[in-house]
């Protein structure tokens, strides 16, 4: 039996639009066995009990280039990281699947080659980059090969994630976007990316709260995110160094100084509409994890 355990990730962070990626101390784990035939899939909503499982689709693509069959397949899975949330549950399927398969089968794809194989599945790089290989990380893709850059991050940066009762569709997040930008924008968020990984790393606040801001998402996808001034207001009035999107939302993300920001939002937030799930999470600087 092989264990996979992914953490989860949050993406774009302010003006590091489709490229910032940071991996968090919430996981989900996948235990993968090689049965006599048939699937199946435990700790999984029945719609998805099935050939249709990311995890299992992601599984397969490995099993097939590396040209190993198999008539049966058990996965067990135990997730923390809700779906729909901005919380890079789609990249922990499919990391997960990527890395069960290698080391079932005993392959020799190298993590680098894993990456890759990840991105295709996925798309985009973003949220699987730190899922693989844990901290913070710059991707892009060029001549459609992935490739990332690790940061170092500062140990007094903590961050604490509201998650909300309601989903958002990345696909429907997306489509809120302009497909041009002014030259003024694009500038406001190349500037801020440069000085954002460097008071990162410093733990500078100062420079963190006015480097994260963005021009190119956040003010279209806030409007799907409901209570979102709220919310934010809330946040500021508790000394939040600064509140930003997950990935395409709903869940907000706050970087903090100290971890009792969660205790001093506690009243304010469960007087919301909706349930507001307050998560303190600090950073996984390990990404996936292969156990035999």
């Amino acid at each position: 039996m092989i264990k996979v355990t992914v953490p989860a990730s949050t993406a774009n962070i302010g003006p590091g639009f489709d490229s910032l990626g940071l991996a968090l101390n919430l996981y989900n784990t996948y235990e993968f066995e090689e049965i006599e035939n048939g699937i199946i899939i435990e700790g999984c909503i029945e719609e998805y009990c099935n050939e249709n499982n990311l995890v299992y689709k992601s599984f397969k693509t490995v099993a097939d280039k590396i040209g190993r069959s198999f008539n049966g397949l058990k996965i067990n899975m135990e997730t923390q990281i809700p779906v729909s949330r901005g919380l890079g549950s789609s990249s922990a399927c499919i990391v997960g699947g990527v890395f069960g398969a290698n080391a079932l089968f005993n392959g020799n794809l190298s993590k680098d080659e894993l990456f890759k194989i990840a991105v295709e599945i996925e798309g985009h790089p973003d949220n699987i980059a730190p899922a693989v290989y844990g901290g913070l990380t710059a991707s892009l893709v060029d001549d459609d090969v992935p490739y990332y850059v690790h940061y170092e991050i500062s140990e007094k940066i903590l961050f604490c994630a509201l998650i909300p009762d309601f989903e958002t569709s990345t696909s429907e997040a997306r489509k809120l976007l302009p497909q041009m930008v002014s030259l003024d924008d694009a500038i406001y968020n190349v500037s801020r990316i440069a000085a954002l990984l460097k008071s990162l790393e410093a733990g500078d606040f100062n420079m963190i709260k006015m480097s994260l801001k963005d021009k190119l998402h956040q003010a279209y996808r806030r409007n799907l995110i409901h209570e979102y001034d709220e919310v934010e207001k809330i946040c500021m009035e508790n000394n939040s160094v600064v509140m930003f999107i997950s990935g395409s939302g709903p869940t907000l993300m706050n970087i903090i100084e100290n971890s009792d920001f969660t205790k001093a939002i506690n009243n304010s937030i469960i007087e919301l509409k909706h349930k507001w799930e307050i998560k303190f999470l600090n950073v996984d600087k390990n990404g996936v994890l292969v156990e035999k």
